[in-house]
């Protein structure tokens, strides 16, 4: 088995075929192949690997340099997209050595988080992956917005279609970026993708002529659905303003739907709101996130409480060590040794670390989860540096 690099027009032939049989409906029409051609801009900063036999690509995987909040830092994220085998050729360890290897370009390059959509969640936790919340989906009818109809709320709306207001946008998921713990946006030569299609209207709520809030959408069909994306608000007052316009919709279609993060809890808005929310998780179809770290970079100099616990690092390609975390500053220092005698000791894999970096997971649920050994003690000082917060992540790659 070679691995190597694809170069761009390379796609066409070597790895989206394998995808468009992994991820699309099969047999592929040839006018649906010759779509693929109009991907090629948006796939073109890349990194995009195939595992060949014969000369042949059986395997293929590619990693979207994006960036990440993690707990207030931006970082460098390799967002992992397109792995795929040809059916003769699974499980017999292709997607493993193209990860690997693909992971370790990403990680010399300087990524220090990478994330994903798992074919089979349990598959990439053995690399090292965590589960992060699945987004919401929010389904309710406008007519149980209208008392936001009567709301005298502070700022204005604006509506045009998403290439016209892209630039707009586009700063607005800078200001998530910097604000919200998880987010994440692609590189300018992937987003642009949604610019291009210009198959979205775009709302916008501003306050005080700053853009507070933002959501994407189209309409199926009069008396159908108002199908939004990621309802974007920085406080309430956003949201109610985008609300109130979807409340303005009652007489043109039956529901409106549009999804939020995980910590969101539509059903307190308003009073007697008949909403639905839903977050379905399954495999292969319907899959939550998943994160990992891919360098102890990504935790020095974090807001971390009062902590200090000697981590135990296992069963690692990337990570494994021993390293004392200390957040007695406000701020963790990670030090690459055993020192700190009498200082709590946890043992974890990079899933469990992860888990805890990214915010999903309490350290007694590590333990539980078979995630490393954690004990009381030592959670107790991972809880003070650690402290719970859900990721919101945003990009759908």
């Amino acid at each position: 088995m070679l691995i190597r690099r694809l170069a761009a027009e390379e796609r066409l032939t070597d790895s989206f075929p394998l995808q468009g049989y992994a991820f699309e409906a099969s047999p592929m029409t040839a006018a649906r192949a010759e779509e693929f051609r109009a991907y090629l801009p948006y796939n073109s900063g890349n990194r995009t690997l195939v595992a060949e036999e014969d000369g042949r690509a059986v395997a293929a995987a590619s990693a979207v340099p994006m960036r990440q909040n993690l707990r207030g830092r931006v970082l460098p994220m390799a967002g992992v997209a397109g792995v795929a085998t040809h059916p003769l050729a699974r499980r017999r360890g292709h997607v493993r050595a193209l990860l690997h290897q693909l992971l370790d370009e990403m990680r010399d390059e300087g990524h220090a988080l990478t994330a994903l959509y798992p074919f089979r969640a349990s598959f990439y936790e053995r690399f090292g992956y965590v589960g992060l919340p699945a987004p919401r989906r929010v389904t309710l009818s406008p007519a149980h917005l209208g008392s936001l109809l009567r709301a005298d709320l502070p700022g204005e709306l604006g509506w045009e279609r998403i290439a016209a207001g892209w630039d707009g946008y586009l700063a607005f998921t800078e200001r998530c970026l910097a604000e919200r713990h998880g987010f994440a946006v692609f590189p300018e030569f992937r987003a642009v993708g949604l610019r291009d299609r210009d198959d979205r209207w775009l709302l916008t709520a501003r306050i005080d002529a700053t853009t507070v809030g933002a959501v994407t959408y189209r309409i199926d069909d009069h008396g159908g659905e108002l199908v939004g994306d990621d309802l974007l608000a920085t406080d309430p007052y956003a949201r109610a303003l985008l609300l109130q316009f979807f409340a303005r919709h009652v007489d043109q279609v039956e529901r409106v739907s549009f999804t939020v993060p995980a910590d969101e809890l539509p059903e307190l808005w308003l009073t007697d709101l008949a909403v639905r929310v839903e977050a379905r998780v399954a495999g292969p179809g319907s899959p939550a996130p998943m994160a990992r770290l891919l360098s102890l970079d990504a935790l020095a100099g974090l807001p971390a409480g009062a902590g200090r616990v000697r981590v135990e690092l296992v069963a690692d390609r990337w990570l494994a060590g021993t390293y004392l975390f200390d957040g007695a500053t406000g701020h963790l220092e990670v030090r690459g040794d055993a020192a700190g005698a009498g200082t709590p000791v946890a043992t974890l894999t990079a899933a469990g670390l992860s888990a805890l970096a990214y915010g999903v997971l309490d350290p007694a649920e590590v333990d539980v989860r078979g995630l490393g050994r954690v004990p009381p003690d030592a959670a107790a000082e991972l809880r003070r540096i650690f402290p719970r917060e859900l990721p919101y992540l945003f990009a759908d790659f």
